[in-house]
């Protein structure tokens, strides 16, 4: 998850500093950056979003365990324990499956759309005619 941020991060910086000056005429190349970026900053901010919910998870299992020594008597903090346990595992699957897929995602686009990320408008005058 933090390799998710960290090559989001580098990525955005990439497609921000391949963004040419502003003009008038032929943004298409421009347009396809921009909506890159944008993609890549919902992939980041989504991959912070799954970092946050471990340490979330680790709070809420600390407090469950606290109970536990306070109260060892009672099963259902016990049982509490599993249950949030289980439901972490499912919840950690579905996130490396989504992190799977955004990895799928980003390099697709990449993959179609290197051209006009790296040069977002031809370098001859001729080159928009057609």
């Amino acid at each position: 998850m933090i390799k998710l941020v960290e090559d989001s991060k580098m990525m955005k910086m990439w497609i921000s500093y391949m963004i040419p000056k502003v003009e008038d005429g032929n943004n298409f190349g421009v347009s396809i950056q921009e909506e890159t970026l944008t993609l890549v900053q919902s992939v980041e901010s989504s991959a912070a979003h799954f970092y946050d919910n471990i340490s979330r998870y680790f709070r809420s299992r600390a407090k469950v365990i606290k109970s536990i020594i306070k109260f060892p008597d009672v099963e259902d903090f016990r049982r509490g324990i599993l249950e949030l346990d289980e439901k972490e595992y499912l919840r950690f699957c579905l996130v490396m499956s989504d992190i799977r897929n955004h990895y799928c995602v980003l390099h697709d686009i990449f993959l179609k759309n290197l051209d006009k990320l790296k040069k977002p408008r031809p370098t001859q005058p001729t080159e928009s005619l057609y």
